[in-house]
């Protein structure tokens, strides 16, 4: 569409060229050429306002994408070795790939075993946002270390609306795997309902916002990852388009810039919902998706790995 309207414009120009060069002296005819010309910058400005000023990935010559995988609530000791074993046979020939894995509870410490040695990092599905204590069921940071999880999502769709994780809970677990030495991967993203009344950016903001107000502000988000998850999307196949995805990590990228813009260049964004190998790519492309949390596609060794090389595509 670019190059349609930079032909048109392109004609447009000539030919007004040739009607005014024997009547107009030279400086008119300048003038004549920045009034044609100056409506094209804005058009591209306001084309491309989905693409974050922010991240500038030009000088960029190998992306790295992050693919992390979340297991759920699936798996059995035996489908899990075979899954780790599959990645692990596959991943070798795949470059510029920061691998992590999300397995259930009592499958940590297995897991952690298959992946000594590999370049696979081991993460945690959930935490609690209390150091110990009578709390029944709940998994805190320090159990989660000794098993080798160094990464822990928090505030996953699931989490905030079936087991009513609220933004000042979900704050809660960020700050307490921020203290631990875990990597928090934040979870944020809209319902369908919030969609439809075009609440995508006001509910961002708010989710932000509840970590943003907390002791520590900004720096909390030194040692972050974000993932933004449409919740309307997880699960049902249907994918929002990687520009549509993209204007909301943008948008993501901008309000922590309102904090440090520093912060907000280095911190990697990832995107998921309904993520497959055959669509990975055309969300790897955009400026400001660093990489994908994968859910149903990382329970297949092919499938996942397949998510992995399209980083290089």
């Amino acid at each position: 569409m670019q190059q349609l309207i930079i032909g048109i414009y392109v004609l447009t120009v000539i030919t007004i060229i040739s009607l005014i060069l024997n009547r107009c002296k030279l400086s008119k005819m300048i003038g004549v050429l920045a009034i044609i010309l100056s409506p094209v910058s804005l058009t591209f400005a306001s084309t491309d306002s989905n693409v974050s000023e922010i991240r500038n990935d030009k000088n960029v010559s190998v992306k790295r994408c992050i693919v992390a995988g979340n297991w759920k609530m699936n798996g059995s000791k035996s489908s899990i070795t075979d899954l780790v074993k599959g990645i692990k046979g596959g991943m070798s020939s795949i470059k510029n790939v920061d691998w992590i894995v999300f397995p259930s509870y009592p499958f940590l410490g297995q897991v952690n075993k298959m992946l000594v040695g590999t370049k696979i990092s081991l993460g945690a599905q959930n935490l609690s946002d209390k150091d110990s204590g009578a709390y029944t069921g709940e998994v805190s940071a320090s159990m989660l270390k000794e098993f080798g999880c160094s990464y822990a999502l928090v505030g996953h769709g699931e989490r905030r609306n079936i087991y009513g994780d609220t933004d000042e809970i979900v704050a809660n677990k960020f700050v307490t795997a921020v203290n631990a030495g875990i990597k928090p991967i934040l979870c944020i993203g809209e319902t369908l309902q919030e969609r439809e009344k075009g609440l995508t950016k006001k509910v961002i903001d708010r989710q932000l916002t509840a970590i943003l107000k907390k002791e520590g502000g900004i720096r909390l988000f030194d040692n972050a990852i974000i993932a933004y998850e449409p919740v309307w999307a997880i699960g049902t196949g249907v994918t929002p388009t990687p520009e549509q995805a993209q204007e909301v990590h943008a948008y993501i990228r901008s309000i922590l810039s309102k904090y440090d813009n520093e912060v907000a260049k280095r911190i990697s964004i990832l995107y998921g919902a309904s993520v497959k190998a055959n669509n990975a790519g055309s969300f790897f492309k955009m400026p400001d998706i660093d990489g994908v949390l994968v859910g149903r596609a990382a329970l297949e060794a092919q499938e996942f790995l397949g998510i992995g090389k399209a980083c290089n595509s």
